[in-house]
């Protein structure tokens, strides 16, 4: 199973929602304790139990490019003995 995780970039994000409507493990949502520099709530990860697979599909839905997706590799894929 794939494994991944992302960081919002909270200075970039306008508090849209789209992200947090696509993702199929529903990880993502609304921060309300905080506010942006513009005043927007951010979204954020909340996946205390590592089930973010690094789909991406909250970074290309992202109409600010907000969204950074990383995905662990594993190691016989990445060439490592």
């Amino acid at each position: 199973m794939a494994s991944g995780y992302i960081e919002i970039d909270e200075e970039l994000c306008k508090g849209c929602e789209l992200c947090t409507t696509v993702c199929p493990k529903d990880l993502l949502e609304m921060a309300l304790d905080r506010f942006t520099p513009k005043g927007y709530h951010p979204a954020e990860l909340v996946d205390p139990e590592g089930a973010c697979t690094g789909c991406a599909i909250c970074s290309v839905i992202c109409p600010d490019a907000a969204i950074t997706v990383y995905r662990f590799v594993p190691a016989e894929k990445a060439g490592v003995s």
